[in-house]
């Protein structure tokens, strides 16, 4: 299974290390760029992920039609061509369309999928913790050399190397990632937005996932302009910005395996995501309200502990619940979602910062956490435990299957690759020698 994720999970490491490593400086160099202000500083934080939110379902729908690999290639050419504008750009407009280009190649849910197709279910969560745990080290890494590498060589220096990435990105797509199976699904009509948005498990997850990318990017905004700027109080120098972000890193990378774990093997997600939440919440307001470097550095770490908690989860539920040949569209609304409000949590942070204090900004996503763990507390289930049923094509009569209803199946489909029929079904209710008496020969 690990050869079958690592060079998916090593394609998004390179693309979210290009992406990151600008991102704990983008903020305090961008305001010295012509025509600069707070509030377009926020947009270009969170710039390329309007363009993600425009094109996540896009792309996952046709890399439904058309294949996994040649979506991911378009994406990655295109996420290249808008670093190397940004490399390039001397004002802040340009800046801005060139983070709006390297979102257009959006691959993420594209990747996210291949893998949902690579692995089997029962293995699935196991090999989104990987992939999460390849995109936390991108951050850890990103957090310790993003602000070195533009102390000594300017924030140009960090564009280039994120093209350069996405070159070697598109060398180990080609040369490394396996060709998915041929899947024939049960289902004959097309996906639909609303069909995705009427699943209430679905949904749930959609919202979780937007809400976590959306304050992950009002933290990229805030914490490196509160600690540099003289005004709010602490005033480090940009270079000094990793002593913050490796530490945090450190600690969020520890706690992702454990709530990994804890959430898959012991079907425990809902409780895992509110403690997350409770964390988000916490690290906020403590931002907002100290003027203690020490705690300010504690409210840090609690935030990059809760999006290392929630990352893994998240993308194994939303694979979960989809249907095999909703993965592809599912995980692009969800994603969709996600980088819509990754532009809203950059751009609402700098606008708050144009018009109001910090304490204010603290307090208002304070209790904007609140309804979340509310809601969370209230909406979200569980997902139910299923077992995989695999039966060599040969020996099933297939009379019997297309003639299959029960409300303990979730879903069967054949794969052509292997030459097996796959069902999913709910093993607590129903048996596997019953299932198998009902479709074979």
């Amino acid at each position: 299974m690990f050869k079958k994720v690592f060079p998916l999970s090593l394609i998004l490491f390179l693309r979210f290390l290009g992406l990151f490593l600008v991102l704990p400086v983008l903020s305090v160099y961008a305001l010295d760029l012509e025509g600069a202000t707070p509030f377009l500083v926020g947009v270009i934080v969170g710039g390329y992920a309007l363009t993600q939110a425009i094109f996540q379902v896009p792309f996952g729908s046709m890399s439904d039609k058309i294949g996994r690999k040649p979506t991911i290639l378009f994406g990655l050419l295109i996420f290249l061509v808008g670093s190397l504008v940004c490399a390039y750009s001397t004002d802040i407009y340009t800046l801005m369309f060139g983070r709006f280009l390297q979102g257009a190649g959006a691959i993420g849910s594209v990747v996210t999928a291949m893998i949902a197709d690579l692995v089997e279910e029962k293995t699935r969560g196991h090999a989104m913790a990987i992939m999460g745990g390849f995109i936390a080290m991108s951050f850890a890494i990103a957090m310790a050399l993003g602000p070195v590498i533009a102390s000594h060589y300017g924030i140009s220096t960090i564009f280039v190397i994120t093209a350069i990435l996405a070159l070697v990105a598109i060398i180990i797509l080609f040369t490394k990632v396996p060709t998915p199976p041929k899947i024939k699904h049960i289902y004959h009509g097309k996906t639909s937005t609303a069909d995705i948005l009427k699943d209430p498990n679905l949904l749930g997850m959609i919202i979780i996932n937007a809400m976590q990318k959306g304050l992950m990017t009002a933290a990229f905004v805030i914490i490196p302009v509160f600690l540099t700027q003289p005004e709010y109080g602490f005033g480090w120098q940009k270079s000094e910005l990793w002593m913050v972000y490796a530490p945090a890193m450190v600690a969020g990378l520890i706690a992702m395996g454990p709530a990994a774990v804890f959430g898959e093997k012991k079907n425990i997600p809902k409780q895992i995501f509110m403690l997350s939440i409770v964390l988000f919440t916490a690290s906020f307001v403590m931002m907002g309200l100290t003027h203690s470097s020490a705690v300010f550095i504690t409210a840090v770490i609690f935030f990059f502990i809760a999006f290392n908690m929630m990352e893994p989860l998240v993308q194994s539920m939303i694979s979960k619940f989809a249907k095999v040949h909703q993965k592809g569209a599912a995980l692009g609304i969800a994603n969709s979602a996600a980088y819509f409000f990754t532009f809203i949590g950059g751009t609402f942070a700098g606008l708050f910062l144009n018009i109001s204090s910090r304490e204010t900004l603290g307090l208002t996503i304070g209790a904007i956490g609140l309804l979340w763990l509310i809601y969370t507390a209230v909406k979200m289930k569980n997902p139910l435990r299923y077992s995989h049923l695999v039966i060599p094509e040969d020996e099933v009569d297939f009379d019997k299957l297309n003639n299959l209803e029960s409300e303990h199946i979730a879903e069967w489909f054949i794969n052509e690759t292997e030459k097996v029929v796959v069902i999913k079904y709910a093993s607590e209710k129903l048996s596997e020698d019953e299932l198998k008496a009902k479709i074979l020969k």
